[in-house]
């Protein structure tokens, strides 16, 4: 069967341990995003099978629709909002979930966290042009962190915070509140005393209808003019311009930036990359070797599966009784 691999930017998959599970299979590599449905389905018109890296390509019904040949999806991790699962079922695509880890993109967190707050990119920026000592940054120890979504990645941010000996704040489901009592840590009693009480505020929350646009120009107002909010999670967790807006007027003072709204960002021109108070990073969660091993590996296997007329971990088996 004809296998596609979409948006291998950094050119590594056939470099993995786990793209051996593909040997003799017929494999094409994509490495740059086609936006265009036209463009992009004349470049995988024949392919039998998708391998997504992630969220880069977005899989409509205008896609589907131009490519008669597809038989199966295979997502690396879980599927979100990039995939159309009912018109993948109406096209009778099968799509195959893979797994996730929450390592990397809580040890990206982290870095993200400890480079604001020492301001490190702009001491090293600094250093590079012949200066030294430029800045003074601030310690972790001893400062407020509050964290909105107390699953597996929040959870671990929490154990960071504590190694450092920082004040927890939990915020987010009912459930996620209780666990975080549960586990030692404090809860905020509303959202408004979450904004206004932390010095840092993290989000890992998946991005569902529930919880698009979920942080508001009114809440960002509410933080404190040192503050610092950082998002690895989903762009769209917050409100269109409200934190660019907010990082203008002071509140919160500071923004470490891992997702967009539209990626790739090739414009050196973006805004926020203008700001002296924001880092952003290229969307480097979930990029890390053994992370990529992890997530590829399954949505090989699920690929040979498939293939051996044994599909598993399929999102819409209904589609295989067809």
């Amino acid at each position: 069967m004809k296998i596609t691999i979409l948006d291998d930017y950094q050119n590594v998959i056939e470099s993995l341990k786990c793209f051996e599970l593909l040997k003799g299979q017929k494999v094409q590599i994509l490495h740059a995003t086609e936006k265009n449905p036209d463009k992009l389905a004349s470049l995988i018109a024949d392919s039998e099978i998708l391998v997504l890296t992630r969220e880069r390509t977005e899989i409509t019904d205008e896609l589907l629709k131009k490519l008669p040949n597809l038989k199966l999806i295979s997502q690396t991790g879980k599927i979100s909002n990039h995939l159309d699962l009912s018109a993948c079922t109406k096209y009778n695509v099968a799509v195959a979930e893979g797994v996730g880890s929450p390592i990397a993109p809580a040890e990206l967190a982290w870095c993200l966290i400890q480079n604001t707050y020492r301001q490190i990119p702009q001491a090293i920026e600094a250093m590079k042009k012949g200066l030294w000592q430029t800045n003074i940054g601030k310690a972790l120890n001893g400062q407020t962190i509050g964290i909105w979504g107390y699953g597996k990645i929040g959870r671990r941010i929490a154990a960071f915070a504590k190694a450092f000996e920082m004040k927890v704040v939990v915020w987010g489901s009912e459930n996620s509140r209780n666990k975080a009592l549960n586990d030692g840590f404090l809860v905020s009693n509303s959202k408004e005393e979450f904004f206004s009480s932390v010095d840092i505020l993290t989000l890992h929350l998946r991005l569902v209808k529930e919880t698009t646009h979920i942080v508001t120009g009114e809440d960002l107002a509410l933080m404190k003019p040192d503050s610092l909010l950082v998002n690895i999670s989903r762009a769209e967790l917050i409100e269109p311009n409200a934190l660019e807006n907010a990082l203008i007027k002071g509140k919160p003072g500071f923004a470490a930036l891992d997702v967009f709204e539209s990626e790739p960002i090739l414009d050196t021109n973006y805004p926020l990359f203008q700001m002296p108070n924001v880092i952003c990073t290229p969307h480097l969660g979930y990029v890390e070797k053994n992370g990529y091993e992890l997530y590829f590996s399954k949505a090989f296997e699920n690929i040979i599966e498939f293939a051996k007329g044994n599909p598993i971990n399929i999102a819409n088996p209904e589609v295989l009784k067809q």
